[in-house]
């Protein structure tokens, strides 16, 4: 499929997006967010894809959200039907049954960290730096960055990066959890494709559970968080990834995972 806003490119296992508009510093459009959706939705049908990467390229993230479709909004119905197109994006990337890491270098400000949020993991690169601005233009991040930031960091740490409006360092962003993994600048791509290396010799089956598990958990209390943790394992125990999984272990031998 031929994309206007993003490049696709599959390497060995990871399949890397990378979004594609300098000219507006990779502001993210409704445009991109319908072609992020279709190419991470064929690389979740795709077998030989164990994990996606999401990336700004060597310069930057993203600046955020292209300004040009939010003045376009005319009245609440219309604001909600664009905030609903981003919550489909997000949602997407945390429903795909394969690991999504963002990979960043530059900025990354206040709709593109929203869409980084949304991603499994993050890396970032020396330099880069972090900020949801909605305080300075008189908004609210309507993205999800309310609700998933302080899930990552804490109520508070998120209510003061959100209340100044300011950016934070990498260094402050891998110290507080926002970020995974600091890597050398320029790094942040290469560091993700490392990860990728490991993941394709899990479980996918695994991956998937234990991504939905996490995910699905969190919004859940304890005791329901536990229960369908263990409704996951219990069925899962009945694929042949676990019984090659087992068998490998016991015999000292690398696993062959199918994915059944």
């Amino acid at each position: 499929m031929k994309y206007e806003t993003i490049a696709v490119e599959q390497d060995g296992a990871s399949l890397v997006v990378t979004l594609r508009r300098p000219e507006r510093r990779n502001a993210v459009s409704t445009v991109v967010m319908g072609e992020i959706i279709a190419a991470v939705e064929a690389a979740d049908a795709d077998p030989s894809v164990r994990a996606i990467i999401l990336t700004g390229g060597t310069e930057y993230f993203s600046a955020g959200a292209d300004l040009n479709d939010a003045l376009a909004i005319s009245s609440p119905a219309e604001g909600v039907a664009y905030f609903r197109k981003w919550h489909r994006l997000c949602s997407t990337l945390e429903d795909l049954g394969k690991p999504v890491i963002a990979a960043i270098e530059g900025f990354c400000m206040t709709g593109g960290c929203e869409l980084a949020l949304a991603c499994d993991m993050r890396v970032a690169g020396a330099g880069a730096s972090f900020a949801i601005t909605s305080s300075k233009i008189g908004t609210v991040a309507g993205a999800g960055g309310t609700q998933r930031l302080p899930r990552l960091v804490g109520p508070a740490k998120a209510l003061e990066i959100m209340f100044s409006g300011d950016p934070i360092d990498a260094d402050e962003a891998y110290r507080i959890g926002l970020v995974n993994r600091l890597t050398a600048k320029g790094g942040a791509l290469a560091e993700a494709k490392a990860m990728v290396k490991v993941y394709e010799n899990r479980a996918p089956i695994s991956l998937a559970w234990i991504k939905r598990s996490v995910h699905r958990g969190m919004q859940m209390d304890l005791a329901s968080g536990i229960e369908f943790e263990t409704f996951l394992v219990s069925t899962i125990y009945q694929t042949a990834d676990r019984k090659e999984g087992i068998s490998a272990f016991l015999e000292k031998r690398q696993a062959k995972f199918s994915g059944k």
